[in-house]
């Protein structure tokens, strides 16, 4: 069974549609990377995975189940900036841990906290923190309870390298057991190429195209930089349709300032 399957979802900010019928799965097990350059709609795919954005049209289910009780099976790495900054990061844990009903905070998530050395500052208040000493909040907020799929947007950004090695080899450890599956939105192609099981790259609202474990492999084999010569051909591609709806937004919003 999959920790994941999107179907066909539509979401819009007002008249501008950024979904436009996304459908994906993550599998029990697989680590899971979504490409796609800034405002391609990667942040708000995840949004209506997790809940924080409703979908106009479109249905989530996560390990074969939708609705309430599926969220409470994910673990999402929130945004730095979402971080509530007069708690302390115990605190940080402590209330998201009620919330998903624990009695405790997991063993490995603090086993984890050492190993990314967070732990000297878990009394020390959000607001006092670097951005990589939040990240590594954020990810230990995702990872509490054992959830199902572990949703993580651009989760490594401001990770020092032995924080990012750490993160890496203690989500391929959860998914070689099969506990989970990891959905990773990223602009890293390292780490498409070095953990990816799979990958899909989103344009316009839409998966412009998908890798498997077996295309991405042989993507390394062609040579070091096959993998972003094949994302920006793609990416070419899709460019075309994505100047004509800017034109045409650009002309409309001149139309309705310039008056009759």
């Amino acid at each position: 069974m999959n920790v994941l399957d999107v179907d066909s979802m539509h979401a819009r900010f007002g008249d501008h549609e950024v979904l436009r019928g996304v459908s994906l799965q993550v599998a029990r097990g697989e680590w899971f990377c979504l490409l796609g350059p800034n405002g391609v709609g990667k942040s708000t795919l995840l949004h209506c995975i997790v809940g924080r954005v409703s979908p106009a049209r479109g249905e989530v289910r996560i390990s074969g189940i939708s609705g309430p009780a599926a969220k409470r099976r994910l673990g999402y790495a929130c945004s730095p900036e979402q971080l509530p900054g007069l708690l302390t990061g115990r605190q940080c844990l402590e209330v998201y841990g009620i919330a998903k009903e624990l009695d405790r905070i997991d063993e490995d998530v603090l086993a984890l906290s050492e190993d990314l050395r967070f732990t000297p500052f878990m009394d020390a208040f959000v607001d006092t923190y670097s951005l990589g000493t939040r990240q590594k909040l954020c990810v230990l907020l995702g990872l509490l309870g054992e959830p199902d799929l572990i949703v993580l947007d651009e989760a490594f950004n401001g990770l020092d390298p032995h924080s990012s090695l750490t993160l890496k080899l203690h989500l391929r450890k959860r998914l070689s057991s099969d506990r989970c599956g990891v959905l990773l939105a990223t602009h890293s192609l390292d780490i498409v190429e070095h953990h990816a099981d799979a990958a899909a790259l989103l344009l316009d609202g839409v998966v412009a195209k998908r890798w498997t474990v077996d295309e991405l492999e042989r993507l390394k084999l062609s040579g070091e930089d096959t993998l972003e010569r094949a994302l920006a051909e793609v990416s070419d591609q899709g460019q075309p349709r994505l100047r004509d709806q800017a034109v045409q937004r650009g002309a409309a919003q001149t139309s309705s300032c310039s008056g009759p």
